[in-house]
């Protein structure tokens, strides 16, 4: 039975929507997810009647076109499909079908041997064996690598018409790095495909350098009207010769790259090149070492991280310290990783004496980001208060949001999760700077404010102040009972060094001022010392002593 483009159209449009159960489709729902499919593919503006809609339904349950779509209707008005795996996309090959598929694979094998379809070897395999899979309902012999997850490939067909036809197109593109969408012109020249990844390759403008954007990345494209900029100079074939993967500088040279792969690995190397320049510069009886002419970019080093400790780079030194300092933080991530044993441990420790110290929640990687982070905050705006040497951030996390997502890493969140609960949250963030020239006084005192959104009288709740715009309030007893403090050290802290001084076993309880007088005449003090990276675990009602008048680094 023939069927028009249109109605095929209206088929896969039904077909999409009986898929989403998410959603309970009406007969209208269908007619106007159909109208508006005809609109955007074809122009039709004149809509889908509901007559249509009702016999496309019907040649879908029937076996007309092959489809016997299970399309059942829920509550006398919901269209669904019974077997909530069905779509005509997935109904079995004809055997009309079969037999033209196998036409096809008996003409391209007849271009076998040329030099120019060495590519459609995997091609006419993989095509062949779906069709005896077909045939003899039995299991395919080749699985090639694929990534049915892969997204942005809605959008492959489109750009390579725009390409063929020369068409410009009009992109709405978020690279992983950007906050936001841009939209754009692109004047596309050609597709690459690199790991089961699509990238699309041209100018945004004339005279301008070439980009690769990944389909991934790009939200929506459609064709825009502005002369498209022709490709008078881009060669596809010689653009990524000197390099792996996509990423190519239109000013870098290649350089000379020497790897050395240890016995286990050679074997690999040899018979899967990393690149066509690749070549032995000498075989030993522990491994291998080959030389690459090649751009270094990011597909090169991750291709280098890929082989773990089986790769050693030789040259250039710039490449050899940058692995080796990837390699060195991937080695942290797991020195630093939080045991559950050293957590119980501290945990004890906090309850039953108010202090605990967990050296290595942070990697150095983290404690360099997170300074970077606030020194670029503090450059571009003078709102935070600086006296002399003597630096403070109040309410932190709102003045500089973006620590929050290296803040709170994975061994803080197992910290809070494992060690306290579900159910706590912040309610106070201060950073510290404190130089050697300076100090910091402070009166013996417990920590017990905290900071609130606003004033609302409550009880038990006293002390209200509003210091440059936050609130703080002492809260009841029993809820500083249950806070606990987590400081950060950015620098080796001790006696010398901004480490602080708590006396233990003193936060059952909220002390008078003459009990802690009456504590510095009788009770000794802890110096708590922290390294870089390192957190010191305090119960808000520890009492801390004035610091020692020598106070260095950042802590906070």
């Amino acid at each position: 039975m023939p069927v028009n483009r249109n109605a095929l159209i209206r088929f896969r449009t039904i077909d999409n929507c009986l898929r989403n159960r998410y959603r309970r489709w009406t007969l209208e729902d269908l007619m106007e997810a159909c109208s508006e499919a005809l609109y955007e593919y074809e122009g039709i503006d004149k809509g889908v009647s509901r007559r249509t809609v009702q016999m496309d339904l019907q040649l879908m349950r029937s076996d007309k076109l092959g489809y016997n779509a299970p399309i059942v209707v829920v509550d006398k008005k919901y269209y669904a499909y019974e077997d909530p795996d069905y779509s005509i996309t997935n109904i079995p090959l004809t055997d009309q079908d079969l037999g033209k598929l196998t036409e096809v694979v008996e003409i391209l094998r007849q271009f076998k041997g040329f030099s120019h379809f060495h590519e459609l070897n995997g091609m006419v395999q993989k095509l062949e064996d779906r069709i005896i899979s077909a045939k003899t309902k039995q299991a395919p012999i080749i699985d090639l690598e694929k990534n049915e997850h892969l997204k942005g490939l809605e959008h492959l067909d489109f750009l390579y018409q725009s390409i063929l036809n020369k068409k410009a197109i009009a992109l709405s593109y978020q690279s992983f790095r950007a906050r936001e969408a841009s939209v754009f012109y692109f004047h596309p020249y050609f597709l690459k495909e690199y790991r089961n990844r699509w990238f699309l390759i041209g100018v945004r403008k004339e005279n301008q350098p070439v980009l690769t954007l990944a389909l991934d990345r790009i939200l929506t494209v459609e064709e825009a009207a502005v002369p498209y900029v022709e490709n008078t100079t881009l060669n596809i074939g010689t653009y990524f010769k000197d390099v792996i993967g996509v990423t190519v500088s239109p000013t870098g040279e290649p350089q000379t790259v020497e790897l050395y792969f240890n016995a286990e690995t050679a074997p690999y190397v040899l018979t899967k090149p990393l690149h066509h320049s690749q070549r032995v510069l000498e075989r030993t009886g522990n491994g291998l070492i080959i030389q690459l002419q090649v751009q270094p970019n990011f597909e090169l080093e991750r291709e280098i991280l890929g082989f773990g400790d089986c790769v050693k780079v030789l040259k250039p030194e710039r490449l050899r310290r940058r692995i080796q300092e990837k390699m060195s933080n991937a080695a942290e991530l797991y020195e630093k990783e939080l045991r559950l044993i050293e957590l119980e441990s501290s945990k004890k420790k906090l309850l039953r004496s108010g202090t605990a110290i967990l050296d290595g929640l942070y990697t150095q990687k983290e404690v360099e980001h997170l300074l970077s982070v606030i020194n670029r905050a503090t450059q571009d705006t003078g709102r935070f208060r600086r006296t002399g040497d003597l630096f403070a951030i109040r309410g932190l996390l709102q003045e500089i949001p973006k620590l929050k997502a290296v803040l709170f890493n994975h061994n803080l969140c197992s910290l809070v999760k494992e060690a306290f609960g579900e159910n706590y949250f912040l309610t106070k963030a201060i950073y510290f700077d404190k130089p050697p020239q300076s100090n910091w006084y402070v009166t013996w005192h417990q920590d017990v404010p905290i900071n609130v959104r606003e004033k609302v009288e409550t009880n038990g709740f006293k002390g209200w102040t509003n210091k440059a715009g936050l609130i703080s309030v002492v809260p009841p007893i029993e809820y500083l009972q249950k806070a606990f403090t987590v400081r950060l050290h950015l620098d080796d802290t001790d006696e010398k060094n901004g480490a602080l001084r708590v006396i233990p076993k003193t936060h059952f309880s909220i002390l008078s001022n003459q009990e802690m007088a009456h504590l510095r005449e009788t009770s000794e003090s802890k110096c708590c010392r922290v390294l870089r990276g390192g957190v010191h675990l305090m119960k808000p009602l520890t009492c801390m002593p004035p610091p020692r008048p020598r106070m260095t680094g950042t802590a906070g």
